[in-house]
């Protein structure tokens, strides 16, 4: 890392301030018009452009998993494009909650208490010295075996079910 403009100190930035970061510290690095292509299951907030929803992304992740950091492997930078493998990990200790393309709860994967370690590419595009566009491939399946996701026990499944719903339910509150 050489200046905060670097695409690859950018980009190690962020992922930093995804673990402990403020949301002012996302506008020294994002964009104001800035996509996260990966907001698609996430909360409504976390789709707005910007660093808004970089932070939200940001805290939506912390509320399901403690102890959240990723350790970076390699970066690549050519043009304004950055590539950045890492493997993210964490400990599943608040309720983990999926969106439908409507912004509406779809499901809610409670707590475990297990810990997960799995890899990650994240790819970043750059635009004036900013980071403007973000997407990422991810073992989501890894993630999910670490955590007693899948195969999912009758127990685990009710406690979905009841998450879920508690989710919605909040999610109705909240709406009001």
């Amino acid at each position: 890392m050489t200046t905060s403009t670097d695409p690859r100190a950018l980009a190690l930035r962020s992922l930093e301030f995804m673990a402990t970061g403020a949301e002012a510290d996302f506008h020294a690095v994002v964009h104001p018009e800035a996509t996260n292509r990966e907001a698609v299951d996430e909360p409504p907030a976390c789709r707005v452009p910007g660093p808004a929803g970089f932070h939200a992304t940001a805290l939506w992740l912390r509320a399901a998993y403690s102890d959240l950091r990723w350790e970076v492997h390699e970066v690549v930078a050519d043009g304004d494009l950055v590539v950045v493998r890492t493997t993210m990990s964490g400990r599943h200790t608040g309720p983990f909650v999926t969106y439908d393309a409507e912004g509406g709860v779809e499901q809610a994967f409670p707590p475990t208490g297990r810990s997960f370690a799995t890899t990650q590419t994240h790819w970043f595009r750059v635009a004036d010295g900013l980071l403007i566009e973000h997407w990422a491939n991810r073992d989501d399946l890894g993630t999910a075996k670490q955590l007693a996701w899948v195969p999912p026990t009758p127990a685990y499944l009710f406690r979905m079910a009841r998450a879920t719903r508690a989710a919605r339910r909040a999610e109705r509150r909240n709406a009001r």
